[in-house]
């Protein structure tokens, strides 16, 4: 698992951390069931205080991508491979709307947005 954070980013540390598991949920190198290291161990990996990964982590169980087990650690939402729930696919779309009209006012078209996120999807997946 490798995860590379950018410490002058503007994105927070730990949103860099969730967004980059995520991504590696994404490309099926973590799959349901999976488990996340512990917040003490990749925190020493990553070179990072525990508040940020577990912030990570916090922020991931919220989104129902991962599930924490008190005294057992976190283990990759099983069920997130099985299609996705309506309120799943409504904060995508409220997530996603603010982009998109961004992307609108500084010129993108229609097309050009479909290409970049077929572009984006085809980097995720590695095809």
């Amino acid at each position: 698992m490798f995860i590379q954070i950018e410490p002058s980013s503007d994105i927070p540390i730990y949103t860099q951390l969730a967004n980059q598991l995520t991504e590696l949920i994404a490309r099926g190198e973590l799959i349901g069931g999976d488990a996340l290291p512990s917040v003490r161990s990749l925190a020493a990996d990553l070179s990072m205080n525990m508040h940020t990964v577990n912030k990570a982590y916090h922020t991931l169980e919220k989104k129902a991508i991962i599930q924490i087990v008190p005294k057992s650690g976190a283990i990759i939402n099983p069920i997130i491979q099985q299609g996705i729930q309506d309120n799943h696919r409504n904060r995508i779309i409220d997530e996603l709307k603010p982009i998109l009209a961004e992307a609108i006012v500084l010129g993108m078209s229609k097309e050009d947005l479909l290409a970049l996120a077929s572009s984006i999807i085809s980097d995720i997946k590695g095809e």
